[in-house]
């Protein structure tokens, strides 16, 4: 079952889906539950993802190290999801 949040943009609210389950696969696909789940392969990913999307992946790094690791998945998410589905 997927997480939801809701946002707000531009005055419209919305819902969006974070963490999906494994047979919801779509693009570039990461199982939180292995390796690639760990929050130093996450944090390394976004610099490698922001570089390539040119946007400021200091920001976004620092970002992801001010909470916790659902704040971490929070923040990738919502920079990267377009292009990165999440498992647990």
């Amino acid at each position: 079952m997927a997480r939801q949040y809701i946002t707000q943009v531009g005055g419209k609210i919305k819902n969006k889906i974070m963490i999906k389950s494994k047979n919801e696969k779509l693009g570039i696909e990461i199982d939180l539950t292995g390796t690639d789940g760990n929050a130093f392969v996450l944090i390394g990913m976004a610099s490698r993802l922001a570089k390539q999307l040119g946007l400021d992946g200091k920001a976004i790094q620092a970002e992801m190290m001010q909470g916790n690791y659902e704040h971490l998945l929070e923040v990738f998410d919502r920079e990267f999801g377009e292009f990165v589905t999440l498992y647990r």
